[in-house]
């Protein structure tokens, strides 16, 4: 269910905005987007886990207040994140 170790690194190079940036509201929802997306795939196989589903509400959750962040803050950025990692809006 959970994105492994060397595809979070990846992840983290990929929208990172300084070689020790980690942290960044950019880095932060790249890695929440792929963490949705691997938990919505184990969601279609198994219906009933109400706990997981509940985890990916909150991580969902948690994305959008980091865009509306995000949104507020630098607008360009926001509309680049948006592409780079086909979320709708």
């Amino acid at each position: 269910m959970s994105i492994t170790g060397e595809r979070k690194t990846e992840v983290i190079r990929e929208f990172r905005q300084t070689d020790a940036d980690t942290g960044s509201p950019q880095v932060q929802i790249a890695v929440l987007t792929h963490r949705i997306v691997s938990l919505t795939g184990h969601l279609k196989t198994h219906k009933k886990d109400h706990a997981s589903r509940r985890g990916l509400l909150m991580m969902v959750s948690r994305r959008r207040r980091l865009l509306n962040y995000l949104r507020k803050s630098d607008p360009q950025e926001y509309r680049d994140i948006l592409g780079k990692l086909s979320i709708r809006k």
